[in-house]
């Protein structure tokens, strides 16, 4: 009996020693995590301070050279070292600030961009070109086209055809119906059965001013 309570005892303080043991390795795990952290920090904050320290020695320098070689006045030379020190301070305590600020705002860029053109992954233009229309042609879909402060719909609806207009010679714009040569002639052939010969032959006259009249007036309505 003493030895198996000797073992359930020996058991426990196993038991216990391994949770010891966890619970250091995950204090170690935060401690070295917090070293990390700060000599990130204190990099950064080295950098910083070199970068400062530079500056106002560069603002020190100019100072006394104005001074002993320039005539520069005392008073003079003292405010440019205070202007130099605020200066260099200002841009040190900005910095930060500005590199989060330009992050944001690229990230914001970036992502109304991937929103507006999806192409992140790939994709496939169907029309890369520039496709003119100055002779005419069909829109067989709904395109976009661009106008004086607005967008333009065409074939929304179904094909729309593009016609080219011209001004014809009286000045009025339309749609040119031929290719702009002279007026092809008319040709008009008639086949006339009658009994009344002779008849016929005395009217032949005023047939033929009749036909006059109606093709001067379907020339006029082309």
């Amino acid at each position: 009996m003493a030895e198996a309570e000797d073992i359930e005892t020996f058991e426990a303080q196993l038991e216990a020693l391994e949770t010891t043991l966890g619970g250091a390795s995950g204090t170690a795990a935060a401690f070295e995590l917090g070293l990390l952290r700060m000599r990130d920090t204190l990099t950064l904050t080295n950098r910083e301070v070199g970068s400062l320290s530079n500056a106002i020695g560069r603002g020190l320098r100019g100072a006394f050279d104005g001074l002993v070689f320039d005539g520069m006045k005392l008073s003079d030379a003292l405010k440019s070292v205070a202007n130099s020190v605020a200066n260099a301070t200002y841009a040190a305590a900005v910095k930060p600030v500005q590199g989060q600020l330009s992050g944001l705002i690229a990230s914001g860029i970036e992502g109304l961009m991937g929103a507006a053109l999806p192409f992140a992954r790939g994709a496939s233009f169907s029309q890369g070109r520039v496709v003119p229309f100055a002779s005419g042609g069909i829109v067989a879909q709904a395109t976009y086209f661009p106008m004086r402060g607005a967008t333009g719909l065409m074939g929304e609806a179904g094909p729309e055809a593009i016609l080219p207009l011209s001004r014809g010679a009286d000045g009025r714009l339309g749609v040119r119906s031929d290719s702009g040569g002279p007026a092809r002639p008319i040709q008009i052939v008639m086949n006339i059965n009658t009994p009344d010969v002779q008849g016929f032959a005395r009217s032949q006259s005023q047939i033929a001013a009749e036909m006059s009249r109606l093709l001067s007036r379907a020339q006029r309505n082309r």
